[in-house]
């Protein structure tokens, strides 16, 4: 199943290059009704992007919803820089554009390390959020990272994490983990891209429940597109995503007054489902929706009309 794609998805009414600081310009578009409800959206990733797509979450008739690509990402610029781009950066980046656009208190909604980064911030400026819509929890630990990248295809789809690992040179094969995060933050693009490729690849067919393609080329490629996100994503996780260990459940009790909804899916190889349930658990007033079938990627068989009408929903409650 694919997201329902009019021929009219919203367009921004208007958009803006944000100085954030640090060399940073953060590309910020607006779409709906202006004086509509404030809603903000949070890409995944890190470094993937908002897509057009994502507007369709938003009723235009109903929400004033703001989206941006985050450092280093889209259309902001530098573009794969990941000089002072830390999570403590990002969560700034949110609040400066909360003020940019004079929003007392705004909806977030976030996906994968969208939901990461929408925690942090509402663990940061609890005031500042109204409700929060969260799919496909990732709470930044080192343990997820490992599911996703080694344990779950490791034990799951064996097959296909045999050729992630033998696309490595023979020397590299005993940790592929640290190997292609290695890879991924090197400055040489003879090394990092070709990794990039690979990465990317894998976890896009990770991220479906029944995806097409279940293998992968051989060798690490040396030709086509680069894609951005892992090589932001290499430089998160080589820095452990800039916070504590268990930083996130552990401050769950700050979002006591908000109140929320997560959409997992039940087979999401990515984002371990219990990460969504130990939070639901800590999080009072929080909500966990359970979509059967479905695996880590807003495309899969109801999640997305699931967020969405937990988006509208949370709506009707201001």
């Amino acid at each position: 199943m694919s997201l329902p794609v009019p021929s009219d998805i919203p367009r921004p009414f208007d958009a803006v290059m944000l100085d954030a600081g640090d060399g940073h310009w953060l590309y910020v578009e607006e779409v709906g009704t202006r004086g509509g409800v404030p809603a903000l959206f949070l890409h995944g990733g890190p470094g993937s992007g908002s897509q057009h797509t994502h507007r369709l979450l938003f009723d235009p008739a109903r929400f004033h919803a703001v989206l941006f690509d985050q450092r280093g990402a889209g259309r902001s610029h530098p573009y794969l820089s990941t000089h002072a781009n830390t999570t403590q950066h990002l969560v700034a980046d949110i609040e400066r554009i909360r003020t940019h656009m004079g929003f007392d208190k705004m909806l977030i909604v976030g996906g994968s390390w969208g939901s990461t980064l929408a925690l942090a911030y509402a663990e940061t400026h609890p005031e500042r959020v109204s409700a929060l819509v969260l799919r496909a929890v990732f709470l930044g630990t080192d343990s997820e990272v490992d599911w996703a990248f080694r344990q779950a295809p490791a034990e799951i789809r064996p097959d296909l994490y045999e050729t992630f690992v033998a696309a490595l040179p023979e020397n590299e094969r005993a940790d592929p983990l640290a190997a292609y995060v290695s890879r991924l933050t090197s400055t040489d693009p003879a090394i990092r891209d070709p990794a990039a490729r690979h990465w990317y690849r894998f976890e896009r067919i990770l991220s479906e429940f029944a995806p097409g393609a279940i293998m992968l080329p051989e060798t690490l490629s040396v030709e086509g597109r680069v894609p951005p996100t892992p090589i932001i994503e290499a430089h998160y996780i080589a820095n452990h995503f800039f916070m504590k260990p268990g930083e996130l459940l552990q401050g769950a009790h700050r979002l006591g007054g908000i109140p929320g909804v997560i959409v997992q899916g039940r087979y999401d190889l990515l984002c371990p489902p219990r990460a969504a349930f130990e939070l639901a658990r800590r999080w009072p007033g929080c909500r966990l929706d359970i979509v059967p079938s479905a695996g880590h990627a807003m495309t899969e068989p109801g999640v997305f009309e699931a967020m969405k009408r937990a988006i509208d929903k949370l709506a009707d409650k201001r």
